[in-house]
């Protein structure tokens, strides 16, 4: 698992907010340390989010993400043009043109 797959199924999981809140303050008692701690001692993601779903009570089905056809890079986040958009998938706006017309 990679760290990108990490914090997707992290954020799936338990929203993005929380998701950051519980990887920073909630200790892993088998790691003796938060998940954002064991990360960055080099404790393989797999393993953190095993814990993670542990101490959280996840339930093993859900543990590859709540839907686990889909991969990681199929999937998008909200961003600044909205849920599931991407950047390329937006069509120039329009916008009035100091010479009375309309510029694209």
């Amino acid at each position: 698992m990679r760290l990108s797959e990490f914090w997707l199924l992290a954020r799936e999981e338990f929203g993005r907010a929380h998701a950051e809140t519980l990887v920073a303050d909630l200790v892993l008692a088998p790691l003796d340390a938060t998940a954002a701690e064991a990360l960055e001692a080099g404790v393989p993601p797999r393993t953190v989010w095993q814990h993670l779903c542990e101490a959280m009570s996840v339930p093993p089905e859900r543990r590859g993400g709540r839907d686990p056809s889909r991969r990681p890079a199929e999937r998008t986040a909200p961003g600044p043009h909205g849920p599931g958009v991407r950047h390329h998938d937006r069509q120039p706006r329009e916008r009035p043109h100091a010479g009375g017309g309309v510029e694209r």
